[in-house]
């Protein structure tokens, strides 16, 4: 493997400001895939790590949850980052691995079954209507991003939460905050405030929700998590506010990326619009190509637990790799020209909402989210173009665009 190689394996996968300029990302990853599939990655301000890359490797890391952790390390992260988590003891879903994983997922699954997401489609559908509404209210033209689609599934989360609406300003900002984290624009304006002070203020906020909670049950997830026990044991305090942190982000800014990236897409290529207009019944086809097409969480992270390979390499024990979704999405022995956005893709077998028991929670909502939208928006839309340069979000983990200005006529 070239030094050059290795040099482009470290800017893309530990460089947040790469994941904001796709052309230099994926033809990064598109030689790693290629020439070094299992890269070591060694860069400043970062502990080491291995860079899976390809679709196989990354399933089969994914279904041996026991080989390969989520403890202690399941998202890139500067080494001081790191540091500051562990010393705030922030344990969330995704640090967790069975049987505490299986345990504590079990708390809210039931939110996000088949039977509860139908019971959600009318208030997804109400959301929609309003969100498209506004788009007409704005005159032709917006920032999608800023003015649409960041508060479409804060709106859905919140309301699944039983968030109070007069809330929802500051858990978008800080949800912004704590994604953005490395984007000059959407971090916290000074250098004292830094990531943890976001995710410790978002803490504040969801203790004294679940104190309320606690005093007068309601029936939302709110009151589903601050009320939850395992093993006839309240969670403790930094459990369940780490619960509530992860539902809020996870269940907002990776759809907020999605709608944004696919409409971005819809723009760019409008027979894909017109054929997806014709037979709204492709929606479902639509969705999960958008999904592969943006691939919100770039990546997640695991630890070797034994020494073990990955295609042939040897990996010590300790050991962490990362994931790289964003590859495993675009990677040629799965997907038929996977650098063409295609609505009728079938199968689509992506991998952005992980595999095996570490399989996003919050999946089906997300789907349904951006399937309603799509359906409200399409049939009203006359005309659509870029009024502007899209920008994305600089970042190593959740992501997408942070502007999309756009011009358009509705019905």
């Amino acid at each position: 493997m070239s030094m050059s190689i290795v040099g482009q394996a470290a800017k893309v996968l530990a460089e947040p400001a790469a994941y904001a300029d796709e052309p230099r990302l994926h033809a990064a990853l598109t030689k790693l895939r290629a020439e070094a599939p299992v890269a070591r990655v060694d860069v400043p301000s970062y502990k080491p790590f291995w860079a899976v890359t390809k679709h196989a490797d990354i399933m089969a890391i994914e279904r041996a949850n026991e080989r390969f952790t989520n403890w202690p390390r399941p998202v890139l992260m500067p080494e001081e980052s790191d540091a500051m988590q562990a010393a705030a003891g922030v344990r969330t879903l995704i640090h967790m691995d069975d049987p505490q994983h299986r345990v504590v997922r079990a708390i809210a699954a039931d939110w996000f079954r088949p039977k509860s997401m139908r019971a959600m489609e009318i208030r997804i559908e109400e959301l929609a209507r309003r969100y498209v509404d506004r788009m007409r209210e704005h005159g032709g033209a917006c920032d999608f991003v800023q003015d649409i689609a960041v508060d479409f599934p804060l709106y859905v989360i919140m309301s699944l939460l039983g968030v109070p609406e007069s809330d929802f300003p500051k858990i978008r900002k800080l949800t912004q905050e704590l994604v953005g984290s490395d984007d000059d624009e959407l971090k916290r304006a000074t250098p004292a405030d830094e990531k943890i002070n976001s995710l410790l203020e978002m803490f504040e906020y969801f203790s004294a929700l679940t104190a309320a909670r606690r005093e007068n049950p309601t029936d939302d997830l709110a009151s589903t998590i601050a009320n939850a026990r395992v093993d006839g044991e309240p969670l403790s305090d930094i459990d369940t506010m780490s619960y509530y942190t992860l539902i809020a982000t996870a269940g907002h800014d990776t759809t907020s990326s999605s709608i944004s990236g696919g409409l971005h897409a819809l723009i760019e290529d409008p027979y894909q619009r017109e054929i997806l207009c014709a037979e709204l019944d492709l929606m479902p086809r639509a969705t999960e190509e958008i999904i592969r097409w943006v691939t919100p969480v770039k990546a997640f992270m695991r630890t070797a637990a034994e020494d073990t390979t990955v295609r042939g390499v040897p990996i010590a024990a300790g050991d962490s790799l990362l994931l790289s979704y964003v590859s495993g999405n675009r990677d040629e022995e799965v997907f038929d020209d996977p650098f063409r956005f295609d609505i009728t893709r079938d199968p689509n077998n992506h991998v952005a909402f992980g595999f095996g028991v570490h399989f996003c929670l919050g999946a089906g909502l997300a789907r349904l989210e951006i399937r309603k939208f799509f359906t409200e928006l399409l049939p009203r839309l006359t005309s659509i173009e870029l009024d502007g340069e899209p920008a994305s979000t600089a970042t190593t983990f959740v992501g997408g665009l942070k502007h999309l200005p756009i011009r358009y006529t509705l019905t």
